[in-house]
């Protein structure tokens, strides 16, 4: 492991890329990333892909030194697959953490510019919908679906950040602890949101960069409307729980803790 120069006080990093069927993304993938950024090291989470993910990056695995193979025993969510990457990047001593998706729909050749914005932050969300953001090759109803789903994000939790369903993110492993991020109930999409709250409700500097984000071209997406139906159904569970809370502290009532997490 190494620190990513150029970056002041960034450290080591690990980008985590979890995959589920992804045989003919991941090599891509992988090397998009070591160009863009060649110190960061790699971490492949595989859940036991039945079409041989897992194999082609152990091969990837024995030709970078500064790539990894998680085996994980089978397909238990996005959120699953991050909490694991996130405890074998603790372990290993890893200062920064970074999300990306194996589809390429995350440019790994943006990379540097969430790590340049880390610098100055805790923590960091890829943006599509911030000037300089955009996505390309949705359908209408997707994308309004998204941008739909982010207003009221921001309207039940009171977050700023225009993106919060995002999935391309960077944060300091010291984030990670403060929110214990082990105790993170969601598995699905709703992952993404609830790290974001969580950073967010604990003051943490938390900034947005625009991304380009593309449909993949290979392989078949994981997203549903009943993961979008969990996501909003959670939300509005935590936007009423920060309501009750802030009006225990008008009337002058505490908590029984001083932190609660959604």
């Amino acid at each position: 492991m190494s620190e990513v120069e150029g970056y002041p006080g960034v450290g080591r990093v690990l980008v985590i890329i979890p995959t589920y069927n992804e045989a003919d993304n991941v090599r891509l993938i992988t090397a998009r990333v070591r160009k863009a950024v060649p110190e960061v090291d790699i971490l492949v989470a595989d859940d036991n892909s039945p079409d041989g993910t897992g194999d082609i990056a152990d091969e990837l695995a024995l030709a970078d030194d500064h790539l990894f193979v998680l085996h994980r025993q089978g397909k238990e969510g996005l959120g699953a697959a991050y909490k694991a990457g996130f405890a074998w990047a603790k372990d290993k001593g890893y200062d920064v953490v970074v999300e990306m998706d194996a589809d390429g729909s995350h440019a790994p050749e943006e990379l540097p510019n969430l790590l340049g914005a880390l610098t100055e932050a805790d923590a960091v969300l890829g943006t599509r919908y911030i000037a300089g953001g955009s996505v390309h090759n949705w359908p209408m109803h997707r994308l309004l679906l998204s941008r739909g789903g982010n207003i009221y994000i921001r309207m039940a939790l009171g977050m700023p950040f225009r993106d919060a369903t995002g999935g391309y993110r960077a944060y300091r492993m010291a984030v990670l602890d403060a929110i214990d991020v082990a105790t993170v109930a969601s598995t699905g999409y709703s992952f993404q949101v609830e790290l974001a709250w969580r950073a967010f409700k604990s003051g943490f500097r938390v900034v947005e960069v625009p991304i380009t984000f593309t449909e993949r071209e290979h392989g078949v997406s994981k997203m549903s409307g009943n993961i979008f139906k969990e996501q909003l159904l959670r939300v509005t569970v935590w936007g009423a729980q920060a309501r009750k809370e802030s009006l225990m502290n008008l009337l002058g009532r505490k908590p029984k803790q001083e932190q609660t997490w959604p």
